[in-house]
């Protein structure tokens, strides 16, 4: 919040019956009021904190998540525009525990006609996206207290019903995963999202409403039940089915559905059966992989840790040494900080002057913007490929090194495409041989090491979206050129700094 591009009114902390010690950490911002209460839930602390203030809006932003920078001015403007809203909405992204994004911005406008489209699936997805009018809020009896999840979805539908709903496109929260969120029980969820539904049910004279509402019951028990058999998948142990068994009891039908439909495109082990010269040539048993979907589509972030990240991660750990003295990384600096060998000053290059950890701005091929002959290490992953000019780009990097600075660099060779922010400029797949002449030319031949990682195995694997713990380890690091999953180079300017 004391970040914002806007300055905001009040911040309020709510302590709802925390075992650490907010106190410490608040004490430091003199601008920001704690509340202590002992436990009484999510509703019960959002109303204490609607209570307490004096604004004429109010955002709720929960301990795990974040805000952009803009969040609040852009929230405003839109309600300033339409003074007649009783909540407006921006877009979200999914981070991880280290604040990288893997999938988003996620946008889903509500038509003008708000109250029947808030049933359906929740278009607001996440709180933190939500800027209220404070007054019509508290005229709607603020949250229900007696819900144990889902009370946004229920105060949404109750201020649709009232007021207009409007949106915008743009990124407002980030929602960061780290395995104990609240939205990871399917059952609970289940539960909850259908006992606030039922409380909207529409008359049956109400056919548009009975539409929707129907279709909503269809959409929760869909997420939830597949979300449960998916859980199964990824568990071990008697445990694993008793999600499945959860949803089953409320959702039997769907389940068995679910159930069958995963089944159907689930993972079978590559490799549970040896593969014997001595037989004969056979039909291919496709096995489970025969479909049309992938087993994920979010790179494996949705199962776990993606498989290209073991390569890379383990690139720059070969390499920690290089990354020292001034360092700059692309849209964060999470690699350096994790790598970390004697950085004695960092810098962030991102395309947005908002970005938060951003010190230079611009575009890494326009000439101009890395200040040349400046970085000792520049850690450049999964980027080049978004770059149409890729000479230009290399040279831009080049010029930007000391003289003995190095680059460590990785791009993407056989992988799935984006499609959420980069799938418009999703250019190139690399091979090694590519990266070899791209770099030869511009730093010199005996000034790179490039390495090819990945296989047949590893490449299958990384485009149906399997996670890193879906994989056989011992599998990795038997390296086929002719299946290059990530090219990696080591790239030294020439000279000695002065």
């Amino acid at each position: 919040m004391i970040a914002q591009t806007r300055t905001v009114d009040e911040i309020v902390v709510v302590d709802d019956g925390s075992q650490d010690d907010p106190g410490a950490v608040v004490a430091r911002y003199p601008e920001v009021r704690l509340i202590r209460q002992e436990n009484a839930g999510l509703s019960a602390a959002r109303n204490r904190g609607l209570a307490a203030i004096n604004t004429d809006y109010i955002t709720f932003l929960d301990a795990d998540d974040i805000l952009a920078p803009a969040a609040i001015a852009d929230n405003v403007a839109l309600l300033f525009q339409h003074p007649e809203a009783g909540f407006v909405y921006g877009a979200y992204d999914r981070i991880d525990t280290a604040r990288r994004r893997f999938s988003g911005p996620h946008f889903r406008p509500v038509p003008s006609e708000a109250a029947n489209a808030m049933l359906v699936g929740n278009p607001v997805a996440m709180h933190a996206t939500v800027l209220y009018d404070v007054a019509r809020l508290r005229d709607v009896g603020g949250f229900d207290s007696t819900l144990s999840s889902c009370e946004d979805y229920d105060v949404y539908i109750r201020l649709a019903q009232r007021y207009p709903v409007f949106c915008h496109p743009r990124l407002v929260a980030s929602y960061r995963i780290h395995g104990s969120n609240m939205s990871a029980d399917p059952v609970k969820m289940l539960h909850w999202a259908l006992h606030v539904l039922k409380r909207y049910r529409p008359l049956p004279a109400d056919r548009d409403g009975s539409r929707a509402w129907a279709e909503a019951e269809r959409f929760w028990k869909r997420v939830y039940c597949e979300e449960a058999v998916r859980s199964a998948g990824r568990r071990e142990g008697t445990g694993r089915f008793m999600p499945m068994l959860g949803t089953f009891r409320v959702a039997p039908a769907t389940t068995i559905w679910q159930f069958l439909r995963v089944l159907k495109r689930g993972v079978r082990r590559i490799g549970a059966h040896s593969y014997r010269r001595a037989r004969p040539i056979r039909a291919i048993d496709m096995g489970q992989l025969a479909s049309l979907d992938p087993v994920s589509r979010s790179f494996g972030y949705d199962r776990g840790t993606p498989i290209d990240r073991y390569y890379i991660e383990n690139f720059l750990e070969r390499h920690r040494g290089d990354i020292r003295g001034r360092a700059l990384e692309i849209g964060d600096a999470s690699y350096c900080r994790r790598f970390d060998s004697g950085i004695t000053q960092q810098d962030v290059l991102h395309v947005s002057p908002d970005a938060p950890e951003a010190t230079i701005t611009g575009d890494l091929v326009q000439v101009g913007v890395l200040p040349e002959g400046t970085f000792d290490c520049m850690v450049i992953t999964q980027t080049l490929h978004l770059t149409i000019d890729v000479r230009e780009a290399i040279a831009r990097m080049y010029a930007a090194l000391k003289p003995g600075g190095v680059l460590l660099l990785t791009v993407p060779g056989i992988s799935p495409i984006d499609r959420d922010d980069w799938k418009s400029t999703w250019y190139w797949s690399m091979t090694g041989q590519s990266v070899t002449r791209l770099f030869g030319e511009i730093f010199g031949a005996q000034a790179i090491e490039v390495t090819v990682h990945g296989n047949v195995y590893v490449a299958t694997c990384f485009l149906q979206g399997m996670a890193l713990e879906d994989v056989r380890r011992d599998w990795l690091d038997r390296n086929d050129s002719c299946y290059p999953v990530i090219i990696a180079v080591r790239a030294r300017r020439m000279g000695r700094s002065g």
